[in-house]
């Protein structure tokens, strides 16, 4: 079975991935000052130190020799652990941040 990766981006959205990709040097700053925040708990920060553990070990969910596929359950792990780590830093600390980066006011 060949899988595309066009034609996954195009099931997924076009939009949707430039705007990702468009705001990602603000995302990595977010993520950056909460990690580095002392407000934000251990657990949190151990959770985006397992995502990158996951990124870099050649052991996968799928195969990165299936092309588009493999990379693919990356990209969704490590969306998916991010959005997470967001969800468990307080609220009031991810909008100070996102205040002070500029995204909110």
């Amino acid at each position: 079975m060949k899988v595309k990766t066009s034609s996954i981006l195009n099931q997924l959205g076009w939009r949707r991935f430039f705007q990702l990709a468009w705001h990602l040097p603000e995302f990595c700053r977010l993520f950056y000052r909460l990690i580095n925040d002392e407000r934000v708990a251990l657990g949190p920060k151990l959770l985006v130190a397992g995502l990158l553990v996951y990124v870099i070990l050649p052991t996968d969910l799928v195969p990165d020799f299936l092309l588009g596929l493999g990379q693919l359950d990356d990209a969704a792990v490590l969306l998916g652990g991010l959005k997470l780590f967001l969800r468990l830093c307080p609220p009031e600390t991810v909008e100070e941040h996102l205040r002070v980066i500029g995204i909110k006011k």
